[in-house]
């Protein structure tokens, strides 16, 4: 049942993601642009509200589903490796037209050539997982 329940709420992302033009090439390809708001205003109210709501879930001991509480532990402070893991997110944003959400979005409406970029994501994945050892963390 929890499966169900998954995936009604990734159907119901996807469909919110896809009519607000978040998983569209041209509004992607605007914001790398600097020629509309739209994408920005879609990623700052979700980081907004992402601040928000971790933030209620630490101060008050949110307990999952399963009965447990919610333990966010704090991040490393480093800016060598956000700065570089963020370029290379954004260059392979801007060059395929999709982060990895809207990939699954753009493959469900039908949009068969972006399986190359999703098998390409897929294999960057997995390639880092084998050298995750020799990476500096």
């Amino acid at each position: 049942m929890k499966n169900v329940a998954y995936i009604i709420i990734g159907t119901f992302l996807g469909v919110v993601l896809y009519k607000s033009e978040a998983a569209s090439w041209f509004r992607i390809y605007e914001m790398f642009q600097f020629d509309s708001f739209h994408m920005y205003g879609i990623i700052g109210s979700a980081l907004a509200l992402g601040i928000v709501l971790v933030q209620l879930i630490k101060k008050s001991k949110t307990k999952s589903f399963f009965g447990e509480v919610i333990n966010i532990q704090d991040k490393e402070k480093s800016f060598a490796r956000y700065i570089l893991g963020g370029t290379l997110f954004g260059l392979g944003w801007a060059l395929a037209g999709a982060c990895p959400g809207p990939i699954y979005i753009l493959v469900g409406a039908g949009y068969w050539p972006i399986v190359i970029v999703l098998i390409g994501a897929v294999l960057g994945a997995f390639l880092y997982g084998i050298l995750r050892g020799k990476l500096p963390h």
